[in-house]
């Protein structure tokens, strides 16, 4: 066995910051410690009920359960171009421009195995989603992070962005509204963006999952005219639709850009089990007074305690901020963020996110989750007052 070794590509990514701590989580649990987990993004609501009943009702069919076409069923890609025109008013070809995936995350691999050859630039946000990092990594790219800054609101800065060697870049990952911070895009930023990728010939990787969450204004990058032709954007049915464990999604770009990932999505992936395709269409038609009760009126609840949480640990934050987390600076006495994160899990037995895991612009600041019934952060925030 000692002359066995993995791959070299291993050896530029470590194991997901979450999968090693969940564990020490689970450990404590075990021990009878009863954490309290306001980490992980991963909605605790359940999806609605015609979603699930559509679910059981094609899973109880017997032609329901074989291999699928990668392209997805038409009625899946139609539902997606229909909510794509309610919900941000884009139109898109259902035919030619939406690809179903099994969930967003797999579909950043797709997208960066698709157009990044080894030494390729990507810029990769900082902070920001760690994923887009590690991917890059395995895919042998070279990361060129770029700076988001609470100054700025969080936004690029695009005199600092001209002014790198952007010689070798293919791609730029963006994600508005914005995981970790919570801060939301603008028109006028989308605009900026495309016209960046343009002059640059960047395919720009817009990654919008949250954008439903505690907003009342969604935004799509398709918006800007002419944006499909250097763009990608990335969608969930985990966050908004409460489906993290089903893992559906989906991208929209070009048809030439689509072509392209799908050549490594169809050496992949096997397609998706119909059932919950039209499980997913039932839920892509949820009613406007499901959303609101779900994504607006739920997590303005949780988020008020979230807040009392970060005022008593003396944090300071962003009201405007939207999306199912809050983000927070963190006491100048404290070291860095994984000091008073790890204060917290074995004092108070209350998990909460260290900034640090997106970035080093991420080291003075904590993530708290929304995914977590309102008694549940309530008794977070009493053991936090108690703790040392």
């Amino acid at each position: 066995m000692d002359t066995i070794k993995p791959a070299n590509r291993l050896n530029s990514v470590e194991e997901y910051y979450f999968a090693k701590k969940l564990k020490e989580v689970a450990e404590m649990n075990a021990a009878g410690l009863n954490v309290i987990s306001l980490g992980v993004g991963s909605p605790d609501l359940p999806p609605s009920e015609e979603t699930t009943k559509v679910l059981n009702e094609y899973a109880s069919k017997p032609d329901t359960h074989g291999y699928q076409p990668h392209v997805g069923i038409p009625e899946f890609r139609k539902a997606i171009a229909g909510w794509y025109k309610r919900t941000y008013n884009v139109t898109l070809d259902p035919a030619k421009e939406v690809q179903p995936l099994i969930g967003s995350k797999e579909g950043i691999l797709h997208i960066s195995m698709a157009f990044l050859n080894p030494g390729d630039g990507v810029l990769v946000p900082n902070p920001g989603y760690p994923t887009y990092s590690s991917v890059s990594k395995l895919v042998g790219a070279n990361i060129i992070n770029y700076d988001l800054d609470e100054n700025r609101n969080w936004q690029p800065d695009f005199d600092a962005l001209e002014k790198m060697d952007l010689s070798n870049v293919k791609l730029m990952w963006i994600n508005y509204p914005n995981m970790p911070t919570g801060a939301n895009a603008t028109p006028e930023l989308f605009e900026k963006i495309v016209a960046f990728g343009k002059k640059h010939n960047i395919v720009i990787a817009h990654d919008n999952p949250y954008s439903l969450i505690l907003n009342k204004k969604p935004l799509s990058i398709f918006q800007v005219e002419g944006a499909k032709d250097v763009c990608i954007e990335l969608n969930s049915m985990s966050k908004s639709h409460n489906m993290p464990g089903w893992r559906i999604g989906m991208l929209a770009s070009n048809a030439q850009f689509i072509q392209w990932i799908m050549k490594v999505l169809t050496n992949i992936e096997s397609g998706i089990f119909k059932p919950m395709q039209y499980a997913a269409i039932a839920a892509l038609n949820n009613s406007p007074e499901w959303h609101e009760e779900n994504n607006i009126k739920i997590y303005a609840g949780r988020r008020q305690y979230a807040e009392a949480i970060m005022n008593q640990l003396g944090c300071t934050f962003d009201k405007n901020q939207s999306g199912m987390f809050l983000w927070g600076k963190i006491p100048a006495h404290y070291k860095g963020s994984e000091q008073l994160a790890d204060k917290m899990l074995y004092e108070a037995k209350v998990f909460l996110t260290p900034g640090f895991i997106f970035g080093d612009k991420g080291e003075r600041y904590i993530r708290i989750s929304l995914c977590c019934n309102e008694k549940m952060l309530k008794e977070a925030l009493e053991r936090i007052k108690e703790a040392p």
